[in-house]
């Protein structure tokens, strides 16, 4: 069984910080902090959130620390249609940023809300890998989904984003996605070099598309600040822009 104390070396050892570091910042001793992890010492609700906290710890994973310590979780997790406020601001903003696509993630990338543009990224796409859940990790990896023709970029910038949420969280679904999809990044992804400015400062999506040609798109990822619900905390907004002019005006005439 996973203590308490082992979850909290674990996340204070992958945030790469020291006991002592992380004990003075906490204001508690290094020799108490030491028991807490090896279980001689039981460390209090509050001590363990605001250690929690300060190891950036998803809430999710909060409230597994906090039940194996004995407490109560501390962070409700609501279906998102009982976040009825939260629903109608993220409908909002995703059809408001129309006519270009926008798309709502859970932690795992899979696809909460999308808007009427998000159709154009799956214009062509068989019918079998359109079943819920929609992952975009699945749809755009895959080399017989989507035709990205940056692919190389591409699987390699969605694998470091997965690789980084893994590192992040934890969460023993994303590494099983992790290595499911690896196999399909692209053979070359590893040895993707950025060769402009502009590249290092936004990478574009490349597609072909089946009626419109080459189209090409930015994508901006925005998350929930302050969240104090589970499913919230784990949502995340990415919106695509167009990247040049074909584009926009494809979108426009489609959608606008």
């Amino acid at each position: 069984m996973t203590t308490a104390g082992t979850m909290l070396r674990g996340w204070r050892t992958r945030r790469r910080r020291s006991q002592m570091d992380l004990a003075l910042e906490a204001n508690v001793s290094t020799r108490h902090l030491s028991f807490v992890e090896t279980g001689k010492a039981q460390a209090s609700r509050a001590l363990l959130l605001d250690l929690a906290t300060r190891l950036e710890v998803p809430l999710r994973e909060r409230n597994a620390l906090l039940l194996a310590a004995g407490y109560a979780p501390s962070y409700a997790e609501s279906a998102l249609d009982d976040l009825s406020g939260v629903r109608t601001a993220l409908e909002h903003l995703v059809t408001g940023h129309e006519p270009y696509p926008a798309l709502v993630l859970d932690r795992r990338g899979d696809v909460v809300l999308a808007n009427r543009s998000v159709a154009v990224l799956l214009a062509g796409v068989d019918e079998a890998w359109l079943a819920p859940p929609l992952n975009v990790y699945r749809l755009a990896l895959h080399p017989d989904v989507l035709d990205v023709r940056n692919r190389a970029q591409w699987s390699a910038h969605l694998l470091h984003r997965l690789d980084r949420l893994v590192d992040l969280t934890g969460d023993p679904r994303l590494v099983a996605l992790r290595a499911e999809v690896r196999p399909w990044v692209a053979p070359d992804a590893g040895s993707v070099r950025v060769l402009d400015r502009a590249a290092q400062l936004m990478l574009p999506l490349h597609l072909g598309h089946p009626q419109f040609g080459d189209l090409s798109f930015y994508s901006t990822i925005t998350h929930f600040g302050a969240a104090f619900d589970v499913t919230l905390d784990e949502l995340s907004i990415e919106s695509f822009v167009p990247a040049d002019e074909h584009t926009r005006d494809v979108l426009a005439r489609e959608f606008g």
